[in-house]
């Protein structure tokens, strides 16, 4: 639930290219807090539910019809979710007769496996357990070239130009006098390109663990600490320690907390929070996810 403090979950990914915008999740209250944000509602072309829980959702046909009325925008909006997307969003828009400037492009999800190709990302779907079906999503950078070593190859009598050109797709050059140039010696390894890991509620389960391996950065809910265990695995959800724990084991490098119960309302800092704490003691890298939480994903370095 909201609190004076925090709202419901709504998580941002904003790439580096361009300025698309993409969301996890849509809770009551989400269009209000992009108003706040340094966001654009015009910006945001694609929208990932990982559940049908009111939390995760109920904020998304009125963020939609702010983006038809006041961003003026034509590009479509893509919607990916749970079996009853589209049931939802039909019976919502018609009963408020809501008209929607833009192409309205729903995808449910049927089974794990990949549900999204870009140029630049791969984005994987994998059912949690939770009361309803909940997903986790996984998006995955494609790999980047190896930098090509131009000082290495001007040094072995490589004419700049076209020969350049065909190291760096991985051609093998041969020089007029004979001597042939592998890829291998100009070119670096290519570079594994980052991965996001956010996840919809869930009790540690075998799925998430297959989403989290080698993660970036890893978003988990951490409703409950750990002397709640009874009252989370009752409403299936996790503490804070088992966040930590599924990091650790699927060596992600970072953890951020998301999905805080009301009951911790009066802890005003997130820097000193006990779920905080408690998830530090087993994963270090972690952080608390409050209000307008910005984090900024590293590039992976060249091998």
């Amino acid at each position: 639930a909201p609190t004076t403090k925090r709202n419901v979950l709504s998580t941002a990914l904003h790439f580096d290219q361009g300025s698309e915008v993409w969301l996890f999740d849509c809770g009551e209250g989400t269009q209000h807090q992009v108003a706040h944000s340094t966001l654009s509602i015009a910006r945001i072309n694609h929208i990932f539910i990982t559940h049908l829980h009111g939390d995760h959702l109920l904020g998304l046909p009125g963020l939609l019809g702010t983006r038809s009325m006041q961003a003026r925008v034509t590009e479509p909006m893509m919607i990916y979710g749970p079996p009853g997307m589209q049931k939802f969003l039909k019976c919502v828009l018609e009963i408020t007769k809501t008209t929607l400037g833009f192409p309205l492009v729903i995808q449910e999800i049927e089974q794990d496996g990949v549900i999204l190709e870009t140029p630049h990302v791969t984005v994987e779907a994998m059912q949690l357990e939770h009361g309803v079906k909940s997903f986790g999503y996984a998006l995955t950078e494609r790999e980047k070239p190896g930098r090509f070593q131009r000082d290495r190859a001007k040094s072995a009598g490589i004419p700049e130009g076209p020969l350049y050109g065909r190291l760096k797709r991985g051609e093998n050059v041969q020089l007029p006098n004979g001597k042939i140039y592998t890829s291998r010696e100009f070119v670096n390894p290519p570079s594994k390109g980052r991965k996001i890991v956010i996840l919809g509620d869930t009790v540690p389960c075998t799925a998430a663990f297959e989403l989290a391996k080698e993660a970036d950065v890893l978003v988990h809910e951490a409703t409950f600490s750990k002397e709640q265990q009874i009252l989370a695995e009752k409403s299936m959800h996790s503490t804070a320690q088992e966040a930590a724990q599924l990091a650790y084991r699927a060596n992600v490098r970072t953890l951020i907390l998301t999905h805080i119960s009301a009951r911790y309302e009066k802890i005003a800092d997130a820097s000193s929070h006990p779920l905080l704490d408690e998830a530090r003691t087993v994963f270090s890298n972690t952080y608390l996810a409050e209000d307008f939480f910005l984090f900024s994903v590293p590039h992976r370095k060249e091998d």
